[in-house]
């Protein structure tokens, strides 16, 4: 994957759905680019670990952050595979997965969780959960947070006369707040009926469960006023940048290419919806112990700050921002001065809803 936020609904759906599983030939035949770092040190005698992740530029990160160094204080060798969902599951159900640690959307590793494809975890074995202070809330039997990133508002700073959008009342309010929008299509991320609902005003902390007939209410009050709905990370910033639209939702890592561009553009993360990625085992991995050592390294604060500065993703532990300069800590929407701003995506919701609030979704669109 070559789009700077990894392809995001790639990460986010894996191979789109775990129904298909049919045979899978090795990983070097699957043609994912395997790599090993340099083996460093002798003290893990010969040993490796197999892990899977989304590769492009988020994966080169992953390499310099966190699999080299891990191999150079370890010896331990780290392969990397970018095998798709249906492929895992399927290695998972023949009883050979060839990969040992899984690095995907906590959404995804829920779904192979409820298709009995993981080991539930050991939190003895991940001394990191304490040191690196990683919330309750982002740790399940199966998986683990590493990271999070969030999708929110952008607006054009010379587009109000000086005014500010506060809330997604502002988005809404075509009025006071002149000019097109753009929103997601599905095929890159959630629907976004959370922002129609916190429009209409509810409650951040009474979002779960939607109310989809109402959120799509809200969202037709806006629809005249949608001039596209972006379904790639860069599109957003290509609209803003040509002043086709004053206001559209974004991810938030996108925000600092265009701000490199000189786009009069700002983010609002008042209400801004996370969805967090993570890691787990799989059934029947061959190097159990190895993949606790790589994600017990991986959860280190400090080696969640490596990541955070090299790629705009937002590290899981609090503790890691402690490790970051104050320009990159404000640079992102996981920095205790926004973090309270905004919300989780309920993934259990989505799991349950997603296919048919899409499917409503693309019949409104089209209407």
């Amino acid at each position: 994957m070559s789009d700077p936020q990894i392809g995001r609904r790639a990460l986010l759906r894996g191979a789109g759905g775990l129904a298909a599983l049919a045979a899978v030939p090795s990983l070097a035949a699957c043609g994912t680019g395997t790599s090993r770092a340099s083996s460093g040190s002798a003290k893990g005698g010969g040993k490796s670990v197999v892990v899977r992740d989304s590769g492009g530029a988020y994966g080169q990160t992953l390499q310099k952050a966190i699999y080299t160094p891990f191999t150079q204080e370890t010896g331990i060798n780290v392969e990397v595979t970018n095998l798709q969902g249906t492929q895992m599951l399927a290695q998972i159900k023949q009883g050979r997965p060839q990969f040992d640690l899984i690095n995907n959307s906590m959404k995804e590793l829920v779904k192979y969780a409820n298709q009995d494809g993981l080991e539930k975890l050991d939190r003895d074995r991940i001394k990191s959960l304490t040191s690196a202070q990683i919330p309750d809330s982002q740790i399940t039997e199966y998986a683990v947070a590493h990271s999070f990133y969030a999708q929110c508002m952008a607006y054009r700073t010379d587009a109000f006369g000086g005014k500010k959008p506060e809330t997604w009342a502002d988005f809404w309010d075509t009025q006071a707040f002149k000019g097109s929008r753009s929103m997601c299509n599905p095929d890159a991320d959630l629907p976004e009926l959370e922002f129609a609902l916190l429009a209409d005003g509810v409650p951040m902390d009474k979002l779960y469960p939607l109310d989809v007939d109402r959120a799509f209410k809200v969202l037709s009050r806006l629809r005249s006023d949608i001039k596209k709905f972006w379904d790639s990370g860069p599109l957003p910033g290509v609209l803003l940048s040509r002043q086709e639209v004053t206001m559209s939702t974004i991810w938030h890592g996108r925000i600092a290419d265009l701000t490199k561009q000189n786009v009069p553009v700002a983010a609002q993360l008042n209400g801004a919806r996370r969805q967090f990625s993570g890691f787990s085992i799989p059934k029947g991995a061959a190097h159990v112990d190895t993949a606790y050592q790589l994600l017990d390294y991986s959860l280190r604060p400090e080696v969640q700050a490596a990541v955070a500065k090299a790629y705009p993703s937002n590290p899981s532990s609090p503790v890691a921002y402690d490790k970051l300069t104050k320009e990159e800590r404000n640079a992102l929407a996981g920095a205790p001065q926004y973090y309270d701003k905004g919300f989780d995506a309920d993934i259990n919701w989505w799991i349950k809803n997603e296919a048919a609030v899409s499917k409503r979704w693309l019949e409104w669109a089209r209407g």
